[in-house]
């Protein structure tokens, strides 16, 4: 299930960038990620980005996460600082599951006696209840990104920023993570900025998706998703959108490697 998007319409934003621009370099060797970019997130909403490769979608996240400084423009992001999600989980392979989750715990000086109890929390919410003794190298790729996902949650976050998160996960442990990432954003009501190559992935989880154009980035369609009910990747509704936001994605590719 898929909410409308109507009652987030008017709710504050969580994230604010106006007119960002990132340049790496100086002189002749100079290379602009992104130009002028605006883009509001509202909290609560969930909003993927898609774009030609090297289009600046990992730029924008790391400038949201704090981890880069834009060139100009102004970012704002409300709700204390985000956590990211790489396409790799980057888990201490020497902790367990468990304790990779708890060490978020740990920073925040939570006790022990609610550190237990969190993290068994944690592992049930995404579905990995009996593998908290487990250590990374012992999980499947996906079960090591619900490790990430779930450490990421013990960071008490508002605002979670994953960089194409599944892009290396086969097609059926992905259709089980876009359940869970599902599943917890209506339970916790976060704000998700969400980078991905796949079309119908940004469609069967978001309710916007945001285009962006070839270096250097900037916006150039903002496409929302009005799709009811349950939403599955394989639904005709998000093949008809995919198609639509395809052709454009396609043009983008043509213009880059044009230049």
């Amino acid at each position: 299930m898929m909410p409308s998007g109507g009652s987030l319409h008017h709710a504050p934003p969580a994230i604010e960038l106006a007119g960002v621009s990132k340049v790496y370099g100086r002189g002749d060797e100079a290379v602009v990620a992104l130009e002028h970019l605006d883009l509001s997130v509202r909290d609560g909403s969930f909003v993927s980005l898609v774009g030609a490769s090297g289009c600046g979608k990992s730029t924008l996240l790391s400038i949201v996460a704090g981890l880069d400084q834009p060139t100009a423009g102004a970012v704002k992001v409300w709700g204390g600082r985000p956590a990211l999600i790489f396409q790799e989980a980057a888990l201490f392979p020497w902790l367990t599951a468990a304790e990779n989750i708890e060490l978020a715990l740990r920073l925040r000086g939570t006790s022990r006696a609610i550190r237990r109890e969190t993290v068994a929390d944690l592992l049930e919410r995404v579905h990995l209840t009996g593998f908290g003794a487990k250590r990374p190298h012992e999980l499947s790729g996906g079960m090591r990104q619900r490790v990430a996902i779930a450490r990421a949650l013990a960071q008490d976050v508002r605002i979670m920023l994953m960089d194409e998160p599944f892009g290396a996960l086969d097609a059926i442990t992905r259709d089980l993570l876009h359940e869970v990432v599902d599943e917890l954003w209506h339970d916790t009501g976060m704000t998700i900025l969400f980078v991905t190559h796949n079309v119908r992935e940004a469609i069967r989880l978001s309710e916007r998706v945001v285009l962006l154009s070839s270096r250097p980035g900037h916006v150039v369609a903002d496409y929302p998703v009005r799709i009811s009910g349950q939403r599955r990747i394989e639904a005709p509704e998000v093949s008809e959108l995919a198609i639509v936001i395809g052709r454009q994605l396609a043009e983008e590719v043509r213009r880059h490697g044009d230049r």
